[in-house]
């Protein structure tokens, strides 16, 4: 099972090093787990979890004011991205622009995780399936570096997590589509973790809230362990 952690607008570099020692003092080498902390927070330090970036520009560096590109997180030896995102996608983020990443992550390959998700109207609507469809459309399922989270917006940081039965019925369609290691995001904390581990095609979780504080995402590694 996979834990990945977005810590998105959160923890200051001093924040995230108490953050870092607890995790350190608790995980095992073992452990499949991956945090992605805010730029300025991203540290040189060895761990026993991954660094990975949320956000990064398709380029090696440049003119590129107020971006961040890979010579920068080489620095940091940073090899996991997050890519499409819904945060990053209502900010204007282009299904061009978002192809334009995928391609330039997998060219240096690096690890993808591809957001897809579907906002409440969609999925009332009945057109969750084809909707994410269209998403995963923009980009080689056959990478073999790629993981799927899906993510429904109107779960994301609500408290209103989908059912285990909504989202193995999800994560099977997808399956149908890509052998990529699959993630459901959107919610997740103690309460149904047991539930959405327990999906056979379910390889993991991406975890917003519940992740920020370091306890309680470990809490959240213990319940499935």
């Amino acid at each position: 099972m996979r834990f990945l952690a977005n810590l998105k607008c959160n923890h200051t570099r001093a924040s995230f090093a108490k953050y870092a020692q607890i995790l350190d003092a608790n995980l095992s080498t073992n452990d499949n787990v991956t945090v992605f902390p805010p730029f300025s927070a991203l540290d040189l330090a060895a761990h026993k979890f991954k660094l990975g970036a949320q956000n990064f520009y398709p380029c090696e560096s440049g003119a590129h004011t107020g971006e961040i590109g890979k010579a920068m997180l080489d620095e940091f030896g940073v090899k996991s991205v997050l890519i499409g995102h819904s945060e990053r996608r209502e900010l204007g983020e282009s299904e061009e622009f978002l192809r334009a990443k995928f391609d330039f992550a997998a060219e240096v390959g690096w690890q993808i995780i591809y957001c897809i998700g579907e906002n409440l109207s969609v999925n009332e609507a009945g057109g969750t399936k084809e909707f994410l469809a269209e998403q995963l459309k923009n980009i080689d399922l056959g990478y073999e570096r790629l993981l799927i989270a899906y993510e429904p917006i109107w779960a994301i940081g609500t408290g209103k997590s989908a059912s285990a039965e909504q989202i193995e019925e999800i994560l099977n369609f997808i399956r149908e589509k890509t052998s990529a290691p699959l993630l459901y995001g959107g919610s997740v904390n103690v309460a149904n973790i047991g539930g959405i581990a327990g999906i056979a095609s379910c390889d993991g979780v991406l975890v917003g809230t519940a992740s920020w504080d370091a306890s309680k995402f470990l809490e959240l590694i213990r319940v499935v362990s």
